[in-house]
C-alpha cells in the first residue's frame, strides 16, 4: 500500500517507520523545513541549538525505548540519577530529593517518598498513600474513571491536604501538561504515578544526548527511505478531498509549486489536533467520532533558553523549579552531550502555565524569568559580580499538546475513523500515554496496526 502522511513530528514518522518495516511504502509530507513537530529544534547564528520544548524521556516509555533500539540508537540517552529533585522555596538555592533505591516497586517509589523530610510531613504522607491504594490496587480501570475529576478534586475526595497540592503537585501538574493541579485531569497524574510506583525504572529519566531533529527524527527518516518510503518537507496540507463515496480522493498540498494533489491507498492525519479541526472536510463534522474533537484543543507552551557567563549549577538532572511561573528546567550545558559548555551554563526552561504570556513580549518573559531564577540562585545573582545573561531565546508555542482537563479522554479519537481510507495519528488519539513523546509515538504504532488490519479485511485498489 502506498501511504499518504500529514505530519513529521514522532506521531508521523513512527507510523512511517512501522509502515514501512510491513512492506508499505508511507510518504510523509510536513509543513515545515524542520522533522520533529513538537520536538523541533533549530540553530542560532552561533551554533547554538534552541527548542520547541524541554525533553525528558522515562524508563516508563516502552515503546519509545523499543523505537530507539530498533533503530540502533538507544544509546543516544543519557540515563540520569533515579532521583526527582524540586527546589525549596523555603531555603533559597537548595533542593529537597525523593531517591529511589535500587529496589523492586513499588517498595523503591513507598522508599523514596518515606526518605524524603523536606516536603511532605509523616500525616501527609500516610493519607497520600491510602489515597494511591484503590489505584494501584484496582489498575488503569480506576484510573481512567477518574478523568470526572480534577487533580485538585480527586485529592479533596480522599482527604488528602492541600500542602501535598502545594509542595508537590503543582510542580509536578505543570511538567505533565503545562497546567495547575486544578485543571489537569486526575487521570494523567495517576496514570504517571502509577507507572512510576509499579515499574522499578518508571520514573527514571534520560536525556537525549543531542537534539532531537539530528539525533532522533532524522534516524527515522533514514529507516523509513531505506525500505523505500518517503519525506518531504515544506509540503503542508492545504486540503483533504472527497470522492462520491465520501472517501478520501487525495490530499492537495500547499508549498513551493502548491495545488498538487497527492493519490495514495490509504490517508494518514499526523497533524496536532488544532490543525486537523480546520482541515476536516464538513461532511465528517456530521460523525460523531470527529464531532467529539471540538471538545479537545492544544495548552500554550513557551520554551525560555538562556546562556550564562558561569555555571549556575552542577545538577545533571531535571528540576523541579516549584515556581509560580516556571515548570521544569535543566542545565542543558550539563544534561546534553551535544549542548556541552564546561565553563558557562545554558538553562532551559518551562514557562508554565503560559495562557497569561503568551501573548506578551519576549523581553517580558525573559525579565518574569530572571527574578525568578533570584530566587532559585540567590548566590549567583546577588554581590559585586552577579552573573551576566549573554544571550536568551524564547520558543512560544500557542496551540502544544492537547490539554488534559477533565473529561476529556471520551473525546479521543481512535486511530481508525468512519472513513475507511483515513487514518489519525497523534498524542490526542486513545493510547493510555496521554500527551507524551510514548503516546505519540505508540499512537503512530496503532496508526500502522490500524492501516494493516484495514488492508487485510478490505483488500485495497491502488488509485
Amino acid at each position: 500500500m502506498r501511504v499518504a502522511i500529514a505530519g513529521a513530528g514522532l506521531a508521523g514518522l513512527s507510523c512511517a517507520k512501522y509502515l514501512a518495516d510491513a512492506g508499505h511504502t508511507p510518504v510523509v509530507y510536513e509543513a515545515r523545513n524542520v522533522l520533529g513537530g513538537k520536538v523541533a529544534a533549530w540553530k542560532d547564528q552561533d551554533g547554538d541549538w534552541y527548542e520547541t520544548g524541554l525533553h525528558v524521556f522515562f524508563g516508563a516509555y516502552p515503546n519509545m525505548l523499543q523505537l530507539l533500539a530498533e533503530l540502533g540508537i538507544a544509546d543516544r540517552l543519557q540515563w540520569k540519577d533515579h532521583t526527582m529533585i524540586f527546589n525549596r522555596r523555603e531555603v533559597p538555592g537548595t533542593y529537597s530529593r525523593f531517591d529511589f533505591p535500587n529496589l523492586p516497586a513499588p517498595i523503591n517509589g513507598v522508599a523514596a517518598i518515606l526518605n524524603n523530610k523536606d516536603l511532605l510531613t509523616w500525616p501527609e504522607k500516610v493519607a497520600f498513600g491510602l489515597g494511591l491504594v484503590p489505584a494501584m490496587v484496582r489498575g488503569q480501570s480506576y484510573v481512567e474513571a477518574c478523568d470526572q475529576y480534577s487533580w485538585t478534586e480527586w485529592l479533596r475526595l480522599h482527604n488528602i491536604p492541600e500542602r501535598v497540592n502545594d509542595e508537590v503537585f503543582i510542580a509536578m501538574s505543570k511538567a505533565l501538561n503545562f497546567i495547575n493541579p486544578d485543571e489537569i485531569s486526575a487521570t494523567v497524574v495517576l496514570t504517571a504515578l502509577n507507572r512510576f510506583l509499579q515499574e522499578k525504572h518508571g520514573s527514571r529519566m534520560a536525556f537525549l544526548d543531542g537534539a532531537p531533529p539530528e539525533r532522533l527524527c532524522q534516524p527515522l527518516v533514514d529507516s523509513i527511505k531505506a525500505r523505500g518510503g518517503e519525506v518531504t518537507m515544506n509540503r503542508p496540507l492545504a486540503s483533504i478531498q472527497l470522492d462520491g463515496d465520501g472517501r478520501v480522493a487525495g490530499f492537495d498540498m500547499g508549498g513551493p509549486g502548491g495545488g498538487q494533489q497527492v493519490r495514495a491507498d490509504a490517508y494518514v492525519s499526523a497533524l496536532p489536533v488544532d490543525a486537523l479541526k480546520l482541515l476536516l472536510p464538513k461532511p465528517w463534522w456530521q460523525l460523531p467520532s470527529f464531532a467529539r474533537l471540538k471538545g479537545l484543543g492544544g495548552v500554550p507552551v513557551i520554551n525560555v533558553h538562556l546562556w550564562f557567563d558561569r555555571k549556575l549549577t552542577h545538577m545533571d538532572h531535571l528540576l523541579f523549579s516549584r515556581s509560580p511561573l516556571l515548570s521544569v528546567y535543566a542545565d542543558m550545558s550539563i544534561t546534553c552531550k551535544g549542548y556541552e559548555d564546561p565553563d558557562r551554563s545554558m538553562l532551559e526552561l518551562v514557562f508554565a502555565p503560559a495562557k497569561d504570556w503568551i501573548g506578551r513580549s519576549d523581553e517580558d518573559i525573559i525579565q518574569a524569568t530572571m527574578a525568578e531564577l533570584k530566587n532559585l540562585f540567590p548566590d549567583h545573582f546577588s554581590g559585586e559580580h552577579p552573573a551576566q545573561l549573554r544571550k536568551s531565546k524564547v520558543v512560544k508555542t500557542p496551540l502544544s499538546v492537547y490539554k488534559t482537563v477533565p473529561g476529556c479522554q471520551e473525546l479521543r479519537p481512535s486511530q481508525a475513523t468512519p472513513i475507511a481510507n483515513f487514518f489519525l495519528a497523534g498524542d490526542y488519539t486513545q493510547q493510555p500515554y496521554m500527551a507524551s513523546m510514548e503516546g505519540a509515538v505508540l499512537s503512530g504504532k496503532l496508526c500502522a496496526a490500524a492501516i494493516n488490519q484495514s488492508r487485510m479485511a478490505t483488500p485495497s485498489k491502488t488509485h
